[in-house]
C-alpha cells in the first residue's frame, strides 16, 4: 500500500475531503496517511479527522502525525502540498493593506497581481525546501502541488528540482460544472478540452455527444449572455467570452485582478458593473478561521449544539445568507465522507491501479503548446495510468488567448528569475508588468510599494539584493 503525506495537513477542511477521497476507494483503504503540519493544534484536529473518516469509510489506514517534515517524508509515494507560508496574519492581510496605501486594490491576491508575486517569493523557497528533503528521503515521489501561486511554484520546482510535480486546480472542472448548470445541460454529458496557464485556461472545446452526432455547446452558452440570465456573481468571465470568443476556467473574482479592465481606483462604476469583490480572499480567510475554531470544537464534543452559534459566526464572518444552508450542513455532517471533485486521489488510484484516466494538471511546457514560451507553466489535459502523468499536446492556440496569457507569463517568468537569482531588480520588474498593478501605479510607485512589502514581510522572504 502507499504512503501518502500531506504537507500542511493543519488545512483540515482541505485535508478532510482529500482523505476521505484517498480511503473511500477500497484499493486505497490501507495506505499509510503522514499528515505533517507545523501548527500543533491544527494537525492534532487533523489526525482526529483522519480517523473519523477511517471509521466512516471502513478503511485501516496506518495514520501518523507529526511535526518533522523528513519523517513524514521519510518513503513517501505521494506528497501533497497544501500549505501557507506567513498565513492570514501577518502575510496575507501585508499583501493587502500595503498595496492599499498605494490605490491598489485586489480581490484575491495568490496568483497574480503583488499579491500573487509575494505568495511565491515567500512560498517556493519553503516547498524548494521539502522538495531538497524528497530528494534525499523519497526521490521517487509524486508529488501534488496544491499551492498557489500555482503557476510561479510549479515553474519553479521544474527549474530547480529532480522531483516529479504536478500542479492540481479545481477550476477546469469546477468551472465546467457551473457552465452546465447554466445551460441546462448535465455535466455527465459534456466532454471538454481546456487548455492555457492556471486560472487562465479557456474551454477549446465545450460538447455532447447524442445519437452519435455532436453538439456544440458553445453556442447555448452565449444564449446566457444574449438573454441576460448570467449570474451576478460570474459578470467577468462572461465578459471575457464576449470580448474573446471563448470561456475562461477560472472564476469571475480572480479573473478581474489578472487583467487592467475590470479594477480600478477611479472607476467605482466598473466594480459595480461587473460585482467584482474587493478584499474578498480577507472575507473567506475570516470566515475559515471561524470555521475551524467550531469544527476543532465540535470534534471535541461531538454531542454539543453549535449549529445556532455557528451559522451566527458564520452570517458574522460575510457568508451570504444563499450559501448558509450549505455551509450549516457541512459543519452538522462533519464526519460525512462524499467524493470532492479533486484530482489528486483519482491521480493515486490510477498510479496505483493501472486505472487510466484524464485530469487537467500544470506542468512544464516541453512541446506542449506552440505560441506560450516553452519550459513555462501550462494547464493541459494529463492521461494518468501505472506509466504515471503524461501531458497532452495541444499544438497552436487561438492566437488572442495566447496573447492574453502571455501578460500573465511575463510576470510568472519574471517572479520565477527572481527567486532563483535573489535578485530584487527582477521583483521590481515583475510588477511593473503586472497588467492590473501597471495601469494603476507609475514606476516610482510601483518600486517604493515593492521596498515596502519586503521589509514588512521581514524573515518571512529571503534576502534580495
Amino acid at each position: 500500500m502507499p504512503k501518502v503525506t500531506l504537507i500542511g495537513a493543519g488545512s483540515t477542511v482541505f485535508a478532510k475531503n482529500l482523505m476521505g477521497d484517498i480511503l473511500s476507494y477500497p484499493e486505497l483503504a490501507d495506505s499509510t496517511i503522514s499528515l505533517f503540519d507545523i501548527n500543533a493544534d491544527r494537525l492534532a484536529t487533523s489526525k482526529t479527522v483522519a480517523q473519523n473518516i477511517a471509521a466512516v469509510t471502513g478503511a485501516h489506514p496506518r495514520i501518523e502525525a507529526t511535526s518533522d517534515a523528513r519523517v513524514a517524508l521519510e518513503g513517501a509515494d505521494y506528497a501533497i502540498a497544501m500549505f501557507q507560508v506567513g498565513g492570514y496574519k501577518p502575510s496575507t492581510v501585508i499583501d493587502f493593506e500595503i498595496p492599499r496605501k498605494y490605490g491598489l486594490q485586489q480581490t484575491i491576491g495568490d496568483t497574480l497581481g503583488i499579491g500573487g508575486i509575494m505568495r511565491g517569493l515567500r512560498t517556493v523557497p519553503v516547498m524548494l525546501d521539502y522538495c531538497r528533503q524528497m530528494e534525499e528521503v523519497c526521490p521517487d515521489v509524486t508529488f501534488l502541488q496544491y499551492v498557489n501561486p500555482m503557476a510561479i511554484n510549479c515553474w519553479a520546482l521544474s527549474r530547480a528540482t529532480s522531483i516529479k510535480t504536478v500542479g492540481l486546480c479545481h477550476s477546469v472542472q469546477g468551472t465546467a460544472e457551473q457552465l452546465a448548470e447554466d445551460i441546462g445541460v448535465p455535466i455527465e454529458e459534456i466532454n471538454y478540452v481546456s487548455a492555457g496557464i492556471n486560472h487562465m485556461a479557456f474551454y477549446l472545446r465545450f460538447e455532447r455527444k447524442q445519437n452519435g452526432e455532436t453538439e456544440d455547446l458553445y453556442p447555448r452558452i452565449r444564449q446566457v449572455l444574449a438573454e441576460a440570465r448570467v449570474p451576478d456573481w460570474n459578470r467577468v468571465r462572461y465578459e471575457v467570452l464576449k470580448r474573446f470568443g471563448y470561456s475562461v476556467t477560472e472564476s469571475s473574482e480572480h479573473f478581474a485582478e489578472y487583467v487592467p479592465w475590470f479594477i480600478k481606483r477611479d472607476r467605482p462604476d466598473l466594480l459595480e458593473e461587473f460585482n467584482v469583490p474587493l478584499d474578498e480572499y480577507l472575507r473567506r480567510c475570516e470566515v475559515q478561521i471561524t470555521g475551524w475554531e467550531f469544527m476543532r470544537r465540535k470534534l471535541e464534543q461531538p454531542d454539543l449544539d453549535l449549529s445556532a452559534e455557528f451559522a451566527a459566526a458564520m452570517a458574522t464572518a460575510g457568508v451570504a445568507p444563499e450559501h448558509m444552508p450549505l455551509v450549516v450542513n457541512n459543519f452538522e455532517n462533519l464526519n460525512k465522507v462524499e467524493r470532492s471533485h479533486e484530482y489528486g486521489s483519482g491521480i493515486i488510484h490510477s498510479m496505483e491501479t493501472g486505472t487510466p484516466r484524464v485530469i487537467y494538471g500544470n506542468v512544464e511546457n516541453k512541446g506542449l503548446i506552440d505560441n506560450l514560451p516553452q519550459g513555462c507553466c501550462v494547464e493541459v489535459p494529463v492521461l494518468v495510468d501505472k506509466n504515471g502523468l503524461q501531458p497532452t499536446k495541444i499544438g497552436t492556440l487561438p492566437v488572442q488567448l495566447a496573447a492574453l496569457m502571455r501578460t500573465n507569463v511575463n510576470v510568472q517568468e519574471l517572479t520565477v528569475e527572481a527567486i532563483l537569482t535573489g535578485k530584487r531588480d527582477y521583483i521590481y520588474q515583475a510588477a511593473m508588468l503586472d497588467p492590473h498593478t501597471a495601469a494603476e501605479l507609475d514606476m516610482d510607485q510601483i518600486t517604493h510599494m515593492v521596498d515596502d512589502l519586503i521589509e514588512a514581510h521581514g524573515d518571512m522572504l529571503p534576502a534580495y539584493c
